[in-house]
């Protein structure tokens, strides 16, 4: 579980809101999600993973003695020393017949082996088919029979104050399920070198839980648990996960290349904001204002201009330029796609060609 330390000291943790219940008020039955988890649970899988890490922390001076490395026995050279390593996660059957389960990135971070539990107790090892740091994405792949998939929802569709529940494998214990809303969409400057869309949640998420389900009410995938904002590591009722559209779109891109090769529209933007609305006449602060056109680039061959406010990709609304960032940034290179703007107070549309983004 990758984890965010900052000093939450106002929040406490969040109950959780279906605990102690009863089965029945007189003779009305309560609701349960227990049919829905027997369904869901199958699908949500432990991984464990060894490997080593190299120790690149600062080295005092005196490591680089030989003498006081004799002298303590200390091992020879002062280069980084190697350590081994184990860490447990979650991940997430995405394509049962293929064998395909996505997780996070950092689960499997440096890792050499890689053994997958399922539900059943079957051990499984697992190869790594790509890993994509940016969106805090990989895919992994076994080989073995009657594996369950988990059905896809649509993020697009989600609110916050939906029920939700996470499925996965906190502090190593299997198959844990806790329950809570949406608390927030489209969180981002959790990661900010990575894509970032994130759905806020209050349903417990804690370390092991990394890769796991967040799920809805239907029993289908709208997430994958990745951060958690905490001051002591444990669930303070703020957890992070990515939603199931970002992550279909990163998967079948590592299923198909073994990595994700961005596009670049060509330009550099700035959120929206009240005062940037205001000047320019907008009737509300939204979009991404282009402030450069890089010469030769898909926005320039598109027709786009220093000062238009692009607020559409594909006929999906734009409201920040981390939202515009995140849309081009999962096309495809060669992807032709529809650009929604505002220039000079009108609406207009234009369509680029995406091409490969710079190496980096």
């Amino acid at each position: 579980m990758r984890i965010a330390l900052l000093a939450l000291f106002a929040l406490a943790p969040v109950a959780d809101a279906l605990a102690g219940i009863p089965p029945a008020v007189g003779d009305t039955p309560l609701p349960s999600l227990a049919p829905m988890i027997r369904r869901a649970s199958p699908a949500v899988v432990n991984v464990a993973t060894r490997g080593t890490v190299r120790d690149s922390g600062p080295q005092s001076p005196l490591l680089q003695d030989p003498f006081f490395r004799r002298f303590f026995d200390l091992p020879r050279g002062g280069a980084p020393q190697e350590h081994p390593f184990r860490s447990a996660g979650s991940g997430v059957i995405f394509d049962a017949r293929q064998g395909y389960i996505v997780t996070n990135a950092h689960v499997v971070e440096n890792a050499s082996e890689i053994t997958v539990t399922l539900q059943d107790g079957r051990d499984l090892k697992a190869q790594l088919i790509g890993r994509d740091q940016p969106a805090d994405i990989a895919v992994l792949k076994v080989s073995a029979d009657g594996l369950s998939q988990m059905p896809l929802g649509d993020s697009s569709h989600l609110e916050v104050g939906d029920f939700v529940v996470a499925i996965g494998n906190p502090f190593g214990l299997q198959h844990t399920v806790t329950s809570g809303i949406i608390s927030g969409l489209a969180r981002t400057g959790i990661n900010p070198d990575g894509y970032e869309d994130f759905i806020q949640t209050d349903a417990s998420i804690n370390p092991g839980n990394s890769g796991g389900a967040l799920v809805n009410l239907r029993g289908e995938l709208i997430g994958i648990n990745a951060e958690i904002l905490s001051s002591s590591g444990g669930s303070m009722g703020i957890g992070f996960a990515i939603p199931v559209n970002m992550v279909r779109s990163v998967v079948e891109q590592l299923v198909k290349y073994g990595e994700v090769r961005r596009g670049q529209l060509g330009v550099s933007m700035y959120t929206v904001t009240p005062d940037i609305a205001h000047s320019l006449g907008l009737a509300s602060a939204s979009g991404a204002l282009v402030s450069q056109v890089v010469a030769g680039s898909p926005a320039e061959k598109a027709g786009v201009r220093v000062g238009d406010v692009i607020t559409s990709v594909n006929g999906q609304p734009v409201k920040s330029y981390s939202e515009l960032r995140n849309a081009i940034g999962l096309q495809r290179v060669g992807d032709r796609i529809d650009i929604g703007l505002v220039r000079d107070g009108k609406p207009l549309r234009v369509t680029a060609v995406i091409a490969a983004a710079a190496t980096h």
